[in-house]
């Protein structure tokens, strides 16, 4: 198998992508979807970003409107993916929803949303759990 190649499970159906960090037949049908659904997801913003890019290079007008369709295309691409992905992770479904479309500080933990538990931000002791711990 070459490099980039993708390996196929043992019942013949393959991954659709090479960058599985742990064997794919140790992995539940669940996370390998999942693995699916990031995997657009990065593809798509990186291909919102590669049509930013060629919007910026090109100098004929016409294909500029051209790239700026395609570009939101993909951008619709992935809020599409990243609305499946939030359906089925809870975790991130939480974060989501305290973080966008606020009006305050991104960094403050809160971002203008909710009740200010959150407004302390996050340190270690957030990330083990530990509340009031810094």
């Amino acid at each position: 198998m070459k490099n980039g190649d993708v390996a196929p499970l043992s019942d013949g159906t393959k991954t659709g992508t090479p960058s599985l960090h742990e064997s794919a037949e140790e992995l539940s049908a669940e996370t390998r979807e999942m693995h699916r659904a990031l995997a657009s997801l990065i593809e798509e913003l990186e291909a919102v970003d590669w049509y930013g890019q060629r919007i910026d290079a090109t100098r004929d007008e016409e294909l500029r409107r051209v790239l700026a369709h395609n570009r939101d295309e993909e951008k619709e691409h992935a809020c599409m993916t990243l609305e499946w992905i939030r359906r089925r992770d809870p975790g991130l479904d939480e974060l989501l929803r305290r973080f966008l479309f606020g009006s305050g500080p991104i960094a403050s933990g809160s971002a203008g949303h909710g009740d200010g538990a959150g407004d302390r931000g996050l340190d270690i002791g957030t990330l083990r759990g530990e509340e009031g711990r810094t």
